[in-house]
């Protein structure tokens, strides 16, 4: 507890929650672990369960249409919808644009789902609200790491990711929940920011564009999401086939191991390096910040995953100093 910002209010109560975390994952509580949990949530809510976002409700409508308009559902049944009465006399639409809290709002789009008879056939898909809670986890990752959650819990793990408990266990379990041979906390932050494994990926991705002579985008994406046609990374490993020994169907199964550890043992990983570090005549770095550029509805700015990993960093370094 003595690791809190001396600003924090009810010490006590994220403590606990932060503990009960820890102790349900089996993750070590040393002051590096803790603090790089305190850092992050630190960057993402200032230690607020529910954080406001300005002009959340007019984001949240132009998210709502944008994703509408992929779906191929008319704007005219959106409005239809959002303009009917709810249960306090006020239409949907008035509530949306007062809402202010990603909490508030996931819920308002419950009621809306909830209340209106073709609600869920309607607008179930396009529920704008995709991260919540004091570390801004994804409520998809949420969804599919629910297992061994500690709570009961009466509602969805939708609401638990927009509670303090829930929103710190998904959030720890994000940001510590897999191993690395990662030297520093500072790319447990960019991967938090870019997925599991992303600064290792982004530092193969280096070494094969050494290796190969192929120009790579470092954005930890080692197979093109939802393709079936390789992408230019996996373009670029079947570039080196011969060299590595390695047939394309091998390159692929390989490749596939990006969100595991076991990447790490295979051939590819390690001759990729082995080519490359005799080209360079040097050691490689293991781990590099990927270069990708942050996109999100409520980001104003241009901002990125290193950007992001260098922020949290110099609040865990100084959580590390007290």
């Amino acid at each position: 507890m003595r690791l809190l910002p001396a600003q924090v209010k009810d010490r006590q109560g994220w403590a606990e929650d932060i503990q009960v975390a820890f102790q349900a994952q089996g993750i070590s509580p040393s002051k590096s672990n803790l603090c790089a949990v305190l850092a992050v949530t630190e960057q993402e809510s200032t230690f607020n369960a529910d954080p406001q976002v300005p002009n959340l409700g007019r984001i949240a409508r132009e998210e709502i249409d944008r994703r509408a308009a992929r779906l191929h559902v008319p704007r005219l049944l959106v409005d239809g919808a959002l303009s009917t009465p709810s249960a306090n006399g006020k239409t949907y639409q008035q509530r949306l644009l007062a809402v202010r809290s990603e909490k508030q709002l996931s819920a308002l789009y419950d009621e809306v789902i909830g209340g209106l008879p073709l609600g869920r056939s309607l607008l179930g898909g396009l529920n704008p609200v995709r991260t919540g809670g004091p570390m801004q986890v994804s409520v998809d990752f949420a969804e599919q790491h629910a297992k061994g959650y500690p709570y009961d819990h009466p509602g969805s793990i939708r609401q638990e990711v927009f509670s303090r408990r829930g929103g710190m266990y998904f959030g720890i379990t994000h940001l510590l929940g897999y191993p690395t041979h990662y030297q520093r906390q500072l790319y447990r932050f960019a991967d938090f920011n870019a997925g599991w494994y992303a600064s290792r990926n982004a530092a193969f991705q280096a070494a094969l564009s050494r290796a190969s002579g192929v120009p790579l985008a470092l954005d930890g994406d080692l197979i093109a999401p939802g393709a079936i046609m390789p992408g230019t990374t996996e373009q670029a490993a079947r570039k080196l086939g011969a060299k590595l020994g390695l047939r394309n169907p091998q390159i692929r199964a390989q490749l596939e191991k990006e969100n595991d550890l076991a990447l790490e043992e295979t051939e590819l990983y390690r001759k990729v390096f082995s080519l490359a570090e005799a080209k360079a005549g040097k050691p490689l770095p293991r781990a590099v910040l990927p270069g990708i550029e942050l996109k999100s509805p409520k980001i104003t700015r241009k901002l990125t995953t290193a950007w992001f990993a260098g922020r949290v960093d110099e609040r865990y370094q100084r959580c590390m100093k007290r």
